[in-house]
């Protein structure tokens, strides 16, 4: 079954939201500790390890000042203020100062106060859940980078799958490709192969989108399925892993599939 009964809305809490930031934030930062910044990172392209610190933080950081304002439209300006440290053996500490940041955001705002947030859920704790998968899917392309592999917990991994396909159709202004994710009625089916969860996925001629998780749409066939193990199944919606992976199996229609992952990554 989906993980989420309502679109934006997990059985993943957002008090677990939270706490991961500041869990895949240490776990981040842990990859740095003597690492080159300058090496190129494999799920980023022309990004170095710096690049990638410096996102991550600027991400914290946007979303924090987000949460306090409690914004009700989409902001003019995404600039917020940095504070970039003077040398490369200050970035541990600037990202750990980064998660701080966002920790004193969340301390003081409800989850389901309303918000403007771009995808499906307009509350406060879309902007939490998306700041930890922003962290948690940079966190392992860090690791990557310098060698190491990363493991997610299913539960969050399974919890992020259900972020990526509740938000996807409504990420056109950044991920213009979705717009070539079209059809008349083709089924893809997203599953976990250890976690209880799986996603229906409707092309319409007039978008996509999630399929009721209910009756009939819920255990009927699809046309092309994908399934993996929870983390596995994230790191390939975002393009972190091939198709071909050995834990991957894909089984359907092959031009759905094929138009399914050229234009669906963010």
């Amino acid at each position: 079954m989906n993980t989420s009964d309502t679109p934006g809305r997990a059985a993943v809490t957002p008090a677990v939201h939270r706490e991961a930031v500041a869990t895949e934030t240490a776990r981040l930062v842990a990859a740095l500790d003597g690492a080159d910044l300058s090496v190129p990172v494999p799920g980023c392209p022309d990004w170095t390890l710096r690049d990638l610190v410096v996102h991550t933080g600027r991400v914290q950081r946007l979303f924090s000042l987000l949460l306090r304002q409690r914004v009700q439209e989409p902001p003019r300006s995404r600039e917020v203020e940095l504070q970039l440290p003077a040398d490369d053996s200050g970035w541990a500490d600037w990202l750990t100062a980064s998660a701080a940041t966002a920790a004193g955001a969340f301390a003081g705002t409800d989850p389901d106060a309303p918000m403007w947030a771009w995808g499906a859920d307009q509350h406060a704790r879309f902007w939490m859940r998306r700041m930890l998968f922003e962290t948690l899917v940079h966190r392992t392309d860090a690791e990557r980078a310098v060698g190491l592999r990363p493991v997610i917990d299913p539960a969050l991994a399974a919890d992020g799958v259900d972020e990526f396909l509740v938000n996807l159709p409504f990420a056109a202004s950044f991920a213009p490709k979705t717009a070539h994710l079209r059809g008349s009625g083709e089924t893809l089916r997203f599953r976990c192969t250890d976690w209880d969860a799986d996603w229906l996925v409707r092309l319409r001629p007039d978008g996509f989108g999630l399929a009721p998780q209910a009756g009939e749409a819920a255990a009927g066939p699809a046309d092309a399925r994908v399934q993996a193990p929870a983390a596995d199944l994230l790191l390939l919606l975002y393009g972190r892993l091939d198709r071909g992976a050995g834990a991957v199996e894909t089984v359907g229609d092959e031009e759905l599939l094929s138009r399914w992952f050229a234009n669906s990554e963010l």
